[in-house]
């Protein structure tokens, strides 16, 4: 699922940046710079919402940025993640599957050097609409 949410910036007398998600009060993180910051964000905010996603529990809606209140040192900035992204990327590991299939169809198969796997995978994808 894909997500923008704003995200308040504090600028510390450091350099860092604090960031918070105003919509997500379990939500925060900090960057080095600001660079840093938007990337931390990026992945604070996605781990936040895979999680909520996974426990069942409700997603709220994003505040508009402009009633969002900021101070001196702050500024707000829309924040993008994509749990789909993110869910493929860090559970990539494979699972073993066992399935059923008639004997002539296996034997035409291994004569052609068909990889099971890569089959299965793709017909997945396709039937689930996964590009």
């Amino acid at each position: 699922m894909k997500y923008v949410y704003p995200a308040v910036f504090t600028a510390e007398p450091t350099g860092q940046y604090s960031i918070l998600f105003p919509d997500l009060p379990n939500c925060m993180t900090q960057g080095e710079n600001l660079q840093d910051g938007i990337e931390m964000a990026e992945d604070a905010l996605c781990l936040t919402l895979y999680h909520m996603e996974q426990d069942g529990a409700e997603i709220p809606k994003a505040t508009v940025v402009f009633e969002i209140q900021t101070e001196e040192n702050q500024f707000v900035t829309l924040i993008s993640c994509d749990t789909f992204d993110y869910e493929k990327f860090y559970k990539n590991k494979s699972v073993k599957k066992t399935l059923t299939i008639p004997e002539w169809l296996n034997d035409m198969a291994i004569k052609e050097n068909v990889n099971f796997s890569n089959v299965l995978q793709n017909a997945l994808m396709e039937r689930l609409h996964i590009s």
